[in-house]
């Protein structure tokens, strides 16, 4: 299968960029990448491969790019060739760490919209205690939802969870201030009472403090309410590997202590990395399109290629389509 790498977006880009390539062609034997950048950048970090092809590209997104007009004007630029290639079949999926907009805007109008699907929605696996993850969306591909949107949300993660995590009957929960049917606002309490009547094993409301707790294996919310989560979990994992360097190295003794503990503090930072699950996967659209995170690291990008590459090999996109149709059928 043929994969498609913005090698410009991110901030290490191009060097982490294409180091994740290289790693994802040794571990997968299957997939051919077709990478975009600009030649005089990317050409000078290149080894020959037979499964990789270099297309030069002219431009570049920037990340204060505004994501329509940049995906309009820019027609020479990684992403937007990136995702045409997608649209024409020459390539199967597409993978970036640039622009979150932009990356949004270019599946939306040139990749394509699902029919019967809404709303596309930005869904990275985020960590639990126990290692097995779960699914949220939306993460910020919308700031407002309506009710039959969260289904949808809750109808695609199911899918997901289903086909490439492989997880019999995932468990679908509805975000919301309290697990009680009656908790919350006009939007989560429309939601629920949809939610109970879709092809999906609802468990009903679930809280944001048992979320790390693995109380569902897909949790659907708004765009808005669903970024600050994900950014209110970022910051509470990095400021307590902040106070835990602070605690290792503020004496002789921390110092000596750290130096014991070295490996298995590594270990639970890893374990909190949702990168390690893969990029956010832009749900909704025709084609598998993945966000990986903008500070990707190449181990980050290896890991959005293979999940990239599971969605292709498990025909998530068609998956979703079906049963969105056959839910269309009865509504």
């Amino acid at each position: 299968m043929k994969i498609a790498v913005d090698a410009m977006g991110g901030d290490h880009a191009p060097k982490e960029i294409i180091d994740g390539v290289y790693q994802a062609l040794g571990q997968f034997e299957d997939i051919h990448i077709l990478m975009y950048g600009q030649e005089d950048l990317v050409s000078p970090l290149l080894k020959s491969h037979e499964r990789l092809t270099f297309i030069h590209t002219t431009e570049k997104i920037e990340s204060e790019d505004e994501p329509v007009r940049a995906i309009r004007r820019k027609k020479d630029a990684s992403m937007v060739r990136m995702a045409e290639a997608v649209k024409s079949g020459e390539a199967h999926a597409c993978v970036s760490a640039g622009n979150t907009g932009a990356l949004m805007a270019a599946g939306l109008f040139i990749v394509g919209r699902i029919d019967g699907i809404d709303r596309p929605a930005l869904a990275p696996t985020l960590p639990t205690i126990d290692g097995q993850g779960f699914v949220m969306m939306d993460l910020g591909a919308n700031s407002d939802a309506k009710p039959e949107h969260l289904v949808q949300f809750g109808i695609m993660g199911s899918i997901y969870a289903t086909k490439v995590r492989g997880i019999e009957s995932p468990r679908v929960g509805l975000l919301n201030i309290g697990t009680e049917e009656t908790k919350g606002n006009e939007l989560t309490k429309s939601a629920f009472a949809l939610l109970k009547n879709a092809p999906v094993n609802f468990v009903g409301n679930v809280e944001s403090r048992d979320l790390l707790l693995g109380v569902a294996d897909v949790v659907v919310t708004d765009g808005f309410t669903g970024n600050m989560v994900l950014k209110t979990i970022e910051g509470t994992a990095a400021s307590f590997f902040t106070m835990l360097k602070e605690v290792f190295t503020s004496s002789t003794k921390s110092k000596i202590s750290a130096l014991l503990v070295k490996d298995d503090l590594k270990a639970l930072k890893n374990k909190m990395d949702y990168t390690e699950y893969g990029g956010a996967a832009l749900f909704g659209l025709k084609a598998p399109v993945i966000k990986a995170h903008g500070s990707s690291n190449a181990n980050a990008i290896m890991n959005a290629i293979r999940q990239a590459r599971t969605m292709v090999e498990f025909d998530v996109c068609g998956t979703i389509h079906a049963t969105i149709a056959e839910e269309g059928k009865h509504v």
